[in-house]
């Protein structure tokens, strides 16, 4: 370190009996805290530190992912999911990592969307409204649908259409929808709707007072009431955006008809790109025959008797 110090003349050097004295360029300060840095390096080096590469990384990434999945769990349970993976971890080094990675101790973390859908699987709905333009006798109007569907057989119902879905409307889709004998949501426990104000206090207590929880959807975050906003975007695309709709009647039986398509003829990506309601029909038959409807707008093929 120190050869590479540097020296350079002071004054002038030029001509014969010249006196110049030479100084050096960098300071013992400098040289001091080059020299303290040489020893950090050589304590803090991991050259040839015992274990397997990336083993601590891996531990990290199962310590957040077992936090985010199970937000009851704290620091000793998480420890003991760890030791069952043969991982021997401190219940200190799991605290350190949790609060690295911003996540807060049990019992206050949050619980996401997902591990609350999973954990309501089969008891939980989402519900919501569409809009759809009509041509009347007074000109283009703005019908609201009303539907709920149901998360895990994607099973839904067009609870009704209305030009103003006001308390009245609100009251009577409520008293549909909680039917004990036909309505939509007996056996359901959860219903996910957004914020809306068509959501009226007299429609929530409806339900609630049927043993229905209401889970209101955070503010702008529709990916919270994912199936529902799928179903909306595949009834636009595949119909209501294909059509000119002229009539109150007229919407009412392109919906009808997009509901029978859409249970027993329509197949679904999520559930293994199966039908919802498989009618009983032969698969060995010879002919293959259409079914259309909506003058051939929705189609299904299969095999005739």
């Amino acid at each position: 370190m120190i050869s590479a110090v540097g020296w350079r003349r002071r004054g002038n050097d030029s001509g014969a009996g010249s006196c110049g004295r030479w100084r050096p360029i960098v300071t013992p300060d400098t040289i001091l805290r080059w020299y303290r840095r040489l020893v950090a390096q050589k304590w803090t080096s991991d050259c040839g530190r015992p274990g397997r590469p990336g083993l601590m990384k891996e531990i990290e990434a199962l310590i957040v992912r077992m936090a985010t999945e199970n937000p009851g769990w704290g620091y000793s349970r998480i420890q003991g999911a760890l030791k069952n993976l043969n991982h021997c971890v401190a219940r200190s080094t799991v605290a350190k990592v949790l609060k690295d990675h911003g996540i807060p101790p049990a019992p206050g973390r949050p619980s996401s969307w997902r591990t609350f859908m999973r954990a309501h699987w089969g008891a939980i709905a989402g519900a919501d409204f569409f809009t759809t333009e009509v041509w009347t006798a007074r000109g283009l109007v703005t019908y609201y649908t009303l539907f709920v569907l149901d998360l895990k057989s994607r099973r839904v119902e067009i609870v009704g259409s209305t030009r103003n879905p006001d308390a009245a409307f609100m009251a009577h889709a409520g008293r549909r929808l909680t039917d004990a004998v036909e309505g939509f949501l007996a056996g359901h426990r959860v219903l996910i709707c957004d914020r809306d104000a068509k959501w009226t206090d007299g429609f929530r207590a409806l339900l609630e007072g049927t043993g229905v929880r209401i889970v209101r959807t955070p503010v702008q975050a529709p990916n919270a009431n994912a199936y529902a906003e799928r179903f909306v975007r595949s009834i636009r695309e595949e119909c209501l955006d294909r059509l000119i709709l002229f009539g109150e009647r007229r919407l009412r039986r392109v919906l009808d008809e997009f509901v029978a398509h859409y249970h027993e003829e329509r197949n679904h990506q999520g559930l293994g790109n199966v039908l919802i309601m498989p009618a009983d029909r032969p698969l060995r038959g010879r002919r293959v025959r259409c079914r259309q409807r909506l003058g051939g707008l929705l189609r299904y093929y299969h095999r005739a008797a």
